[in-house]
C-alpha cells in the first residue's frame, strides 16, 4: 500500500503494516500532567519538538504557534519556522558548518539561539559574525552530571567563554543543561536528586557569571523525569522536555509514567508462528521498532517492546523477545509455549516502545486514534532526517 492510500484508511484494520499509531487521549493527558507538574514553579516551558517531528504534536502541546521550542537538528528549526515558530533554541552544540545555516534563518526572522561549551567555538563563532556582520544569540552548555558535553560547573572556562562572547559583541541569552542520566537512576528520590543538581549546577554557573559582570538572562535546565519530579527551581527560568508527550517503556520503568500512559505504538500483523517454542512471529521487526534497547538496563527488561491488542490494552506478560529487519518474534515473558494466546495468522497488533523517539523516527506519519478505539481520526506528518 502506498503513502496515499493510507491516508484513506478509515481503521486501523484498514493499514498495510507496520505503520505508527499515536493515541491522542494518551498524549493530551501526558501534556496535562506535565504542565501541572511545571505550574508548582515560576518557570516557561520550551518543550523540545525532537520526539514528535510534527506540528501538529507541538501545538498540541503548546497551545500556541510561535513557541517557544527546542530543536535537535536545523532541519527541525527550518521545518518548524515555515509553520510560524519563531522562538528556538537549537540544543546541540554548534560548529563552523553549521554557522551559514543558523545566519540564514535569523535573517527569516528566527530567534534562534545556539549552544556552544569551548573557548575554540566562541572564537570562531564571533569571528564569523564579525564577517557577516551579525550577532548571534548563545547559551553556555553546562555539565551537569557527566553524561555528555557541557562545561563543567566550577571550570575557569565557563567565564573565559562568557567573556568572549560579550567582547565579540554577542548576545549572551545564558546557561543551558540537560540531566541525561536522570534516564539511568533506578528510584524516584535518585530522580529527585538528579533534578536537585541539575538545577544546582545551572544556577550557580548562571551565579558565576553575574558574579563576574557578566550578565546571564536565563537559565535552562530540563529532561522529562527531572521536570517531572524536581522540587526545587529557584533561579530556573525555562524547562525542557521531550519525551513526555508520548511516554514509552523506559520511562514507565523509571516511574515517570504507567505503561498504560504511554501513546505510541506501533501496528503489527501475525505473519506465522514457531509453536514448539511459544513464538508469534510479525511483520514489525527492528526497522519499524529501532534497535533502542533501553529497558535492558532497568529492573525489568522489556525486549524490544510490549504487546497490546488492536485496542491498545496490554497483553499480559507478552513481548517482542526477538527482531530482525522485518521480523519481530513475540513470546510470553517467562518462555513457556503453553501461555501464548492462540493468536491466528493476520491478527493485527500494537507494540509500545521502548524509546519514543527512535521508534517514531523509524516512520512518516502518526495515525492517530483515540483510547480503545481503532478509528483513525486524523493522519499528521511527521519528517525525518538532518
Amino acid at each position: 500500500m502506498d503513502d496515499s492510500s493510507k491516508n484513506t484508511a478509515h481503521s486501523l484494520s484498514d493499514l498495510e503494516t507496520p505503520a505508527l499509531v499515536l493515541d491522542q487521549n494518551r498524549m493530551a493527558q501526558n501534556v496535562d500532567r506535565m504542565r501541572a507538574s511545571l505550574a508548582r514553579f515560576d518557570v516557561a516551558f520550551r518543550p523540545h519538538v525532537k520526539t514528535s517531528k510534527s506540528i501538529q504534536v507541538t501545538r498540541s502541546t503548546l497551545g500556541q504557534a510561535s513557541g517557544p521550542i527546542t530543536v535537535s537538528t536545523l532541519k527541525e528549526a527550518e521545518y518548524f519556522s515555515a509553520s510560524g515558530f519563531t522562538d528556538i533554541l537549537y540544543a546541540v552544540g554548534i560548529v563552523p558548518g553549521k554557522f551559514d545555516h543558523v545566519i540564514r534563518l535569523r535573517r527569516q526572522g528566527v530567534k534562534l539561539t545556539v549552544i556552544l561549551d569551548s573557548l575554540e567555538m566562541a572564537q570562531a563563532l564571533c569571528g564569523k559574525a564579525r564577517q557577516e556582520n551579525t550577532r548571534f544569540d548563545v547559551m553556555i552548555e553546562i555539565d551537569s552530571d557527566g553524561h555528555r558535553s557541557g562545561v563543567v560547573p566550577d571550570s575557569p572556562q565557563l567565564l573565559d567563554i562568557g567573556r568572549c562572547l560579550v567582547a565579540g559583541g554577542q548576545y549572551l541569552a545564558g546557561v543551558v543543561t540537560h540531566a541525561g542520566n536522570s534516564y539511568n537512576c533506578r528510584s524516584i528520590p535518585a530522580i529527585r536528586q538528579m533534578a536537585q543538581q541539575e538545577r544546582d549546577a545551572a544556577v550557580g554557573c548562571a551565579d558565576r557569571l553575574r558574579a563576574a559582570g557578566i550578565a546571564c538572562p536565563t537559565v535552562s535546565i530540563g529532561s522529562t523525569p527531572t521536570a517531572m519530579f524536581a522540587d526545587n527551581l529557584d533561579g530556573v527560568s525555562e524547562v525542557r522536555a521531550g519525551v513526555f508527550v508520548f511516554g514509552d517503556l523506559v520511562m514507565a520503568g523509571l516511574g515517570v509514567c504507567r505503561q498504560q500512559d504511554i501513546a505510541l505504538s506501533v501496528l503489527t500483523t501475525v505473519i506465522g508462528h514457531q509453536k514448539e517454542k511459544g513464538w508469534i512471529i510479525t511483520d514489525a521487526g527492528w526497522m519499524a521498532m529501532s534497535r533502542d534497547r533501553g529497558t535492558s538496563k532497568q529492573a525489568v527488561d522489556q525486549g524490544y517492546g510490549l504487546i497490546c491488542g488492536l485496542d491498545g490494552e496490554l497483553l499480559p506478560d507478552m513481548l517482542v523477545v526477538d527482531a530482525n529487519q522485518e521480523h519481530g518474534v513475540i513470546a510470553h515473558r517467562f518462555g513457556d509455549p503453553a501461555q501464548t494466546p492462540a493468536l491466528p495468522i493476520g491478527t493485527m497488533l500494537r507494540i509500545l516502545p521502548n524509546h519514543a523517539c527512535a521508534t517514531g523516527a523509524q516512520h512518516s506519519r502518526y495515525h492517530v486514534v483515540n483510547r480503545n478505539s481503532s478509528d483513525i481520526v486524523e493522519i499528521w506528518e511527521r519528517f525525518r532526517g538532518w
